[in-house]
């Protein structure tokens, strides 16, 4: 985890995506403080893409940043550390079974889009 401000996390954002390959594959979260009073706390959870407008409606997103946003969402803000994990392993069994967006595709793989790689998840995904 690192705290920095929005422009500043947004840097460290980019230059992270390319760790994992793509920045299809981050989930991130703002998180803020916690309310003394009642313990809630604010959050906003997406991927680090953000909307991505320049491939909008062609169908060649990587949605797993999206899914493991809201395995965080689940895990921080809803207290579902159960639901979280379910979401997380089916997107490491829908990779390690080799299913690949374009963005990391890989020989060997198979390339599908976006709806494709959402189903392949769903179809792995066990609660």
């Amino acid at each position: 985890m690192i705290v920095t401000d929005n422009l500043f996390g947004d840097i460290l954002s980019d230059e992270a995506g390319m760790l994992t390959g793509s920045l299809g594959m981050l989930p991130s979260a703002s998180l803020g403080a916690r309310d003394t009073a009642t313990g809630r706390q604010p959050a906003l959870y997406e991927p680090i893409h953000g909307s991505a407008p320049d491939i909008a409606g062609k169908g060649v997103a990587n949605p797993c940043a999206t899914i493991l946003s809201l395995a965080m969402a689940l895990r921080l803000s809803f207290g579902r550390a159960d639901l979280a994990t379910a979401l997380e392993r089916a997107v490491t069994q829908t990779l390690a079974d080799g299913v690949r967006t374009g963005d990391i595709m890989a020989e060997g793989c198979t390339q599908v889009g976006t709806h494709a790689m959402g189903d392949a998840i769903i179809a792995r995904l066990s609660v």
